[in-house]
């Protein structure tokens, strides 16, 4: 038998947390190892094409965000992975990365791997940014969200993305306007809240993101 076929297909998935200077990388990582996924902070390209899924955090500026991705070819690196079915999830400003664009700061271009756009929260009156624990309603099934109820889930965001399709929203929540918390276009998906920070339900949902990486790795085929 050789090497490879004595590989456990049951191994963790290895979940890649991509690294481009921003965001809670370490609490990602550490949340993922939490749920039994194999996690690991990284913008080595190498790392990247043989990882199960990647994660693309965020804590920050949008048109910041970008030019860091670009700057080490992360962005093509997301969007080719993605495009080979690959699992990505965004959280918060990764989220919101994935779409085609933000008028935050002037405006920039984002990954356009989702259509839609992302633009200031209409928090009437509210104090912006949004932080703190807010309801997220679930309003249709997905793997992101499989077992976890309706919900509060750990905000922290002055933006919000605006999906072109509103198929591709999962779950949405309420500051001054209703936007959309959870998106889903399988294998991309998206949490505006910060599921590492989020105790018991956050951690469902990135072992449901872990499960959907297991899932869409190829089988070893055992061979004599």
């Amino acid at each position: 038998m050789t090497a490879a076929a004595q590989e456990p297909t049951t191994r963790a998935p290895r979940i890649a947390v991509v690294d481009y200077g921003m965001g809670n990388r370490r609490s990602v990582e550490k949340a993922l190892e939490h749920v039994g996924a194999s996690a690991v902070v990284t913008h080595d390209h190498a790392e990247l094409r043989a990882a199960d899924g990647l994660v693309v955090p965020g804590v920050g500026a949008f048109a910041r965000a970008m030019a860091n991705l670009r700057e080490q070819g992360l962005d093509a690196m997301i969007a080719a992975r993605a495009g080979e079915g690959v699992p990505v999830l965004g959280i918060c400003l990764g989220m919101q990365l994935l779409f085609d664009g933000s008028s935050e700061r002037g405006g920039a271009a984002g990954l356009g791997l989702l259509r839609g756009s992302v633009g200031e929260l209409a928090a009437d009156g509210y104090k912006l940014p949004h932080i703190g624990w807010n309801l997220v309603q679930w309003q249709r099934e997905s793997a992101l969200n499989a077992g976890v109820e309706d919900c509060a889930l750990y905000h922290v965001h002055s933006f919000v993305a605006r999906p072109a399709d509103p198929a591709d929203i999962v779950g949405v929540a309420e500051y001054g306007e209703r936007f959309a918390s959870a998106v889903a276009r399988p294998p991309l998906y998206g949490v505006q809240f910060h599921p590492e920070k989020s105790s018991l339900n956050g951690l469902r949902i990135l072992a449901n993101f872990a499960a959907v990486c297991a899932a869409a790795r190829p089988q070893a085929v055992a061979r004599a």
